[in-house]
């Protein structure tokens, strides 16, 4: 056949090729995009404003899994502080100044209850008397921003803390301190009816910070597009070498073909005229 890398073994062999090298094309180009979306753990969304507060109940329920596309929704919540199970939780400013979130459960039916960050208070304030304020009695209403639990990486998390302290704001922490189904987030606190007893200090309200803007390379998914990429063009320097082997091969062929048909040739003539040698003789 003229042409060799026409045949039918050539021609899937060119069809896997591609298909090789579009898959790892493909496959890399995902891991790139992947790689510059935010974590499951970032919140993308951005905080709502207080005004468009919906009830907690329209979004989740007690025990219930909290998805992330509803974190910095604001929610609001009523019920009671179960001021005696008030606890602290390590956590550092936005300036970077260690300190406590003060964190209590707002029971909102008989065994129900919402994790509620009242806010920030520096660590050398804490034993200060009135530094922080208590929380008002009989019926609230809060409202605020619905947070997912803090994971281990949050800002002045620490491991290991005193009786009165919880390690971070997460329901699977906090319903082995309180006697309550618990809401799979918190609220952060933005406002409440009625307000806190005045003391000598205030608990400083931090709301949630705005989501990043700007893209966050994830390097993993960024190694697995790069190898997926190498692949492809291993793919490619495969089939070129198996190309250029079985090319190299014909022409070889070729060429011995061509040797020997010329040594037959002259063999061939010199039986055909056997006077040719008597003459030289």
């Amino acid at each position: 056949m003229r042409f060799p890398l026409l045949r039918p073994r050539w021609l899937g062999i060119h069809l896997v090729a591609v298909i090789a090298v579009l898959g790892c094309f493909l496959l890399g180009y995902w891991q790139y995009e992947r790689a510059q979306r935010p974590d499951r753990e970032t919140v993308t969304n951005p905080v709502e404003d207080l005004a468009a507060a919906e009830d907690i109940n329209a979004l989740l329920e007690p025990g219930e899994y909290m998805p992330q596309d509803i974190a910095n929704e604001a929610v609001t919540a009523t019920g009671t502080y179960d001021a005696g199970q008030q606890l602290l939780s390590p956590a550092l400013s936005p300036d970077g100044e260690e300190g406590y979130y003060v964190v209590v459960p707002l029971v909102t039916e008989d065994d129900a209850a919402v994790a509620v960050n009242r806010g920030w208070v520096p660590a050398d304030a804490v034993d200060a008397d009135g530094a922080i304020p208590p929380a008002p009695e009989g019926e609230v209403t809060v409202r605020g921003w619905l947070q997912l639990p803090q994971d281990e990486a949050t800002k002045g998390y620490s491991a290991i803390v005193p009786e009165g302290q919880v390690p971070r704001i997460s329901p699977a922490l906090l319903v082995n301190k309180w006697p309550y189904r618990l809401y799979a987030g918190y609220v952060t606190l933005g406002e409440q009816t009625p307000q806190a007893s005045a003391g000598t200090g205030a608990l400083e309200r931090i709301p949630p910070p705005d989501p990043p803007q700007e893209i966050v390379w994830n390097f993993t998914n960024l190694s697995y597009a790069a190898q997926w990429w190498v692949f492809g063009a291993a793919a490619v320097v495969f089939w070129v070498s198996l190309v250029r082997r079985e090319l190299e091969e014909r022409r070889s062929a070729r060429e011995d073909d061509g040797g020997d048909g010329g040594r037959d040739s002259a063999a061939d003539a010199g039986s055909l005229h056997p006077s040719a040698g008597t003459a030289a003789d």
